[in-house]
């Protein structure tokens, strides 16, 4: 395999839609999407009121690649082999004897290889690896802080063990549905939808120029480019209207929603078949096949496998897939689908990667002072940034063993870019400019680490680099 890699070399250009093409405005996205879950806590399930007072300090808990382990109420950052290198009970922090108790003097985390085989989702633990999900596992910590404090902690230990109420976890999943659902766009259901389709621009932000000649420039250049998401389509079209423009159907050849992933790459055709919309309603017949380029919904890799094969005239055409997610994008992506993947990563730029131009107009243009939400102007973190409690996405500096000697230890969310991406970007509007034949380093387990970001690596992985060498 070449050490660089070109989007000129490739036959199929594919983009995830929410947090990839569409940047959003974090900021007020999290806040919306921890209301919706909380109000639906609050109002449907019974909880404290108190779940919707926040601070704008307590944002800074609001940190990515976490995962819930279900069976005793704690979140943990993971390092790449899987020790626990940072946890909290709720949202409290565990000393390192603490972290020793739960996890034994080795740290492991007993689930981590069949987290780090499948990315699949399970009854005892829940990987947050998006911004959609990110701010429910903020919820989670403070629901576990009031659990332990309404039933007290003796009580709860002799009813449960070290175990969260199944119920609450139950009430989670609840909430996610009821916001997420694929008729609560259409039937104003849920906070998060209303929201967005009554104020768009607080929440998204726009494609550049930049971005739209670019998604021009490749299809006149006869690359096949697809959108596939998970979004149903009606909320797809809101999204797409308000960042690329009415005609942005023009810019795809194939647009694939409610696509489902990871399932989408890994199920075959008779338990995922695709299927056609009729104002924005799923036909009840999955397809046979699909015949022809167009908008369709749910479906399979190897069917759109099969129709680029008829598209490009190529047995294996060359497919790169841009996308946020590495349980739903990147992994199912490269390791069902055997495509190239470039993972959006926005954390780089919360460690010294500047701001794409673009990035910077759009921030500009967001909202006037008086229409911003309450966080917005008071210091609330962006979850993208470094976190005080949780430190760096990328590269964890730590306290192990009962000593003050600092550790450091790869994270498990970096190690997995590393492994499954072919490269890692901000944002697309970082790389828009650049002409297709322009030539990536790829990451590669031959090179260092550092190799495979453009346009450069975050700080904490270059500290670490240097103090290795």
């Amino acid at each position: 395999m070449s050490e660089y890699f070109s989007l000129s070399d490739c036959d199929v250009i594919g983009f995830d839609l929410d947090h990839t093409l569409c940047r959003y405005h974090l900021k007020e996205t999290s806040r919306l999407i921890y209301d919706s879950f909380a109000r639906y806590l609050v109002e449907h399930k019974g909880y404290d009121k108190d779940l919707l007072n926040l601070t704008p300090a307590t944002w800074d808990f609001c940190f990515k690649g976490l995962v819930v382990d279900l069976e005793d109420g704690n979140l943990v950052k993971l390092a790449e082999d899987g020790t626990v290198l940072r946890a909290t009970h709720g949202t409290s922090e565990l000393s390192t004897e603490e972290i020793i108790k739960h996890y034994g003097s080795k740290r492991e985390w007993k689930h981590f290889n069949n987290l780090n085989t499948s990315f699949t989702r399970s009854a005892k633990y829940y990987f947050y690896d998006n911004y959609f999900d990110l701010p429910g596992a903020f919820l989670c910590g403070r629901v576990v802080d009031m659990l332990v404090l309404i039933l007290n902690i003796i009580l709860f230990c002799q009813q449960h063990g070290n175990e969260v109420n199944s119920d609450f976890w139950k009430d989670m999943i609840a909430a996610i549905e009821h916001n997420y659902n694929t008729s609560a766009f259409k039937e104003d259901a849920g906070t998060y939808f209303p929201s967005v389709k009554r104020d768009p621009s607080r929440y998204l932000q726009t494609c550049s120029d930049s971005v739209k000649s670019w998604l021009r420039s490749m299809k006149n250049a006869g690359k096949v480019l697809l959108l596939i998401t998970s979004s149903h389509s009606d909320y797809c079209r809101l999204v797409c209207e308000h960042i690329l423009g009415k005609d942005f159907e023009e810019l795809f050849d194939i647009i694939i929603t409610n696509a489902l992933k990871p399932g989408f790459f890994s199920l075959v055709p008779h338990q995922r078949p695709f299927r056609t919309l009729v104002n924005d309603t799923e036909d009840s017949e999955g397809l046979l096949s699909l015949d022809k380029p167009g908008w369709y919904s749910q479906g399979n890799w190897p069917h759109l496998r099969e129709l680029l094969q008829t598209m490009t005239g190529k047995s294996e055409p060359k497919v790169v897939y841009f996308g946020d997610s590495m349980r739903s994008d990147i992994f199912p992506g490269s390791s069902f689908g055997k495509w190239e993947t470039v993972m959006i990563v926005e954390e780089m730029e919360g460690e010294g990667v500047p701001k794409s131009d673009a990035a910077m107009s759009n921030e500009a243009q967001v909202e006037p002072l008086e229409k911003k939400g309450k966080f917005e102007d008071q210091g609330m973190k962006a979850p993208s940034a470094v976190s005080q409690q949780w430190g760096s996405y990328f590269v964890d500096v730590h306290k192990s063993g009962g000593r003050d000697e600092e550790h450091q230890k790869m994270t498990w969310c970096c190690y997995c870019i590393h492994k499954y991406s072919t490269m890692a970007i901000p944002s697309v509007e970082h790389i828009a400019d650049l002409p297709l034949d322009y030539k990536f380093p790829r990451f590669s387990p031959d090179k260092p680490c550092t190799t495979g970001y453009y346009p450069r690596p975050p700080d904490s992985l270059l500290k670490w680099c240097e103090c290795l060498s």
